[in-house]
């Protein structure tokens, strides 16, 4: 049974147990003679509660544990003799992996038969035909032993979700039985149900921090393997960044630091004041008819997807300026350059701004506006002088989070700005980011043994810094300009 099923069966038993739980309040209630302490509906929740929530809680621990401690234990048949030269243990489990799926393909196909399977009796070399039949390509040179790794994975798999759906099924069967046997009419059923709600809402709001510290956890462990392998003073103060794969790799970040700063500052130099000034004049110029038009259509350059943004940069906007601006005059012939990423991204990021600024200014209230007038203060008066202060923690917190959004960026970057990684002032020349490098150095056939791989994981810990830090001016900023209106 798989985990989908799984699900449907326990909602399945949910929505029975609370049609059961109903029942029984009003049947207990009324043959006791004994008025219900909450609703009927409360005591049909709390044993679909009982029923659902423990085994659902337990299906995903299940989840996460099996596959730690499945591949703990196969890990454990393959010998080092099998590991290729300079390979690592996780490719060879990759291919345990692959080949234990793919051999459910050839199964259902009838291609093998089962029981031999798991006896060890069948040809290993018709299983790499007929694994290659599925589309599962392994290599000739794939020893004996993986293959009888992946048998063993597949079967402990099989039985984990057996045992899986038998745990949890059983789980809410007990569960929802003795919830059903508590239900009593004095029995404060409002009270758990209510419980549950706040448990469950207290678990909602801690995911993002879990997930929070999930990763920070994890980008600093693999950054400290990196360091292991590579010295933290070449990395922070290199101004190389070459990866070789195969030893000699100069890996420093400060050419990447200077592109992702440099293309994210022309990008926020192009959103910024056009943003802020579309967001004045929805805000305080435009009429509605206007208002209720030019806004929808200004956000939906946020919808846009960022590979079309960079396709954009690539053909047209990219040309356009080595063609007309670079080449005359002289600053260089590459359509891939710092302007073009910067300018492309900078129109990408305007509904940032604009939108959460106007909603900003528009939650100023309107008698600050009406006593500036009073005053004698003229509209653009009251819009520097009164409005913008008044709103001025909301509009850093836009900004902020389109400078987030562009030091993020990465498809843009690839199409509009290139993958050289080099320190320079040339707005017209190509550049590179951090996120760009990140994607890089983990795609293809990596494994998790090299610097040139871990190296991501430094980077990626890098730019969370760097971000945190953004975070913190901006809550510096907002706390001492913050001003507090009735």
């Amino acid at each position: 049974m798989n985990v989908g099923s799984i699900i449907l069966v326990v909602l399945v038993l949910a929505a029975i147990g609370y049609v059961l739980g109903r029942r029984r309040a009003l049947a207990t209630s009324t043959a006791s003679g004994v008025r219900l302490h909450s609703l009927p509906g409360y005591y049909g929740q709390t044993v679909a509660l009982f029923v659902a929530v423990p085994a659902l809680v337990v299906l995903a621990a299940w989840l996460f544990v099996q596959p730690i401690v499945i591949e703990s234990r196969v890990d454990g048949m393959i010998p080092d003799s099998v590991i290729p030269q300079g390979g690592a243990r996780s490719l060879v489990m990759a291919d345990v992996r692959q080949i234990a799926g793919g051999l459910d393909a050839v199964l259902e196909r009838n291609a093998l038969n089962e029981e031999a399977l798991v006896n060890g009796e069948v040809d290993f070399s018709n299983i790499r035909a007929r694994l290659a039949e599925v589309g599962v390509a392994i290599g000739s040179d794939a020893p004996r032993e993986v293959f009888e790794a992946a048998v063993s994975y597949r079967q402990s798999a099989g039985y984990g979700s057996i045992a899986m759906a038998l745990v949890v099924l059983g789980l809410a069967l007990g569960l929802g039985a003795w919830s059903m046997l508590r239900i009593r009419p004095k029995m404060r059923a409002r009270n758990v149900s209510e419980n549950f709600v706040l448990t469950l809402l207290i678990g909602s709001s801690m995911i993002a921090i879990l997930t929070t510290a999930g990763i920070v956890f994890s980008l600093v462990f693999e950054t400290i393997n990196f360091f292991k392998m590579y010295p933290a003073s070449e990395f922070f103060f290199s101004t190389v960044w070459n990866p070789q794969f195969r030893g000699g790799s100069e890996l420093g970040i400060l050419p990447l630091l200077w592109g992702t700063l440099y293309i994210s500052l022309v990008a926020l130099l192009v959103a910024v004041p056009i943003g802020l000034m579309i967001a004045i004049y929805l805000a305080d110029y435009a009429g509605s008819k206007l208002r209720s038009f030019a806004k929808p259509a200004i956000e939906i350059l946020a919808g846009i997807p960022t590979i079309v943004y960079g396709l954009f940069a690539l053909i047209t906007v990219g040309p356009f300026l080595r063609d007309w601006i670079a080449q005359p005059l002289g600053l260089g012939n590459s359509s891939s350059s710092v302007l073009t990423a910067g300018l492309v991204m900078g129109v990408m990021i305007i509904p940032f701004v604009s939108s959460l600024s106007d909603d900003i200014i528009n939650a100023v209230p309107q008698a600050m506006r009406d006593g500036s007038y009073a005053l004698g203060a003229t509209q653009s008066e009251t819009i520097k002088q009164v409005i913008l202060p008044a709103a001025l923690p909301g509009i850093v917190g836009a900004i902020l989070l389109a400078a987030s959004r562009a030091i993020g960026e990465t498809m843009i970057v690839v199409l509009g700005a290139g993958a050289a990684a080099r320190l320079d002032l040339n707005p017209f020349e190509a550049m590179t980011t951090v996120t760009v490098k990140i994607v890089s150095q983990l795609t293809g056939d990596t494994e998790f043994a090299s610097p040139e791989t871990l190296v991501a994981f430094a980077l990626g810990l890098t730019l969370f810094v760097i971000t945190l830090g953004l975070n913190v001016l901006a809550l510096y900023v907002v706390r001492k300009y913050r001003e507090q209106y009735e």
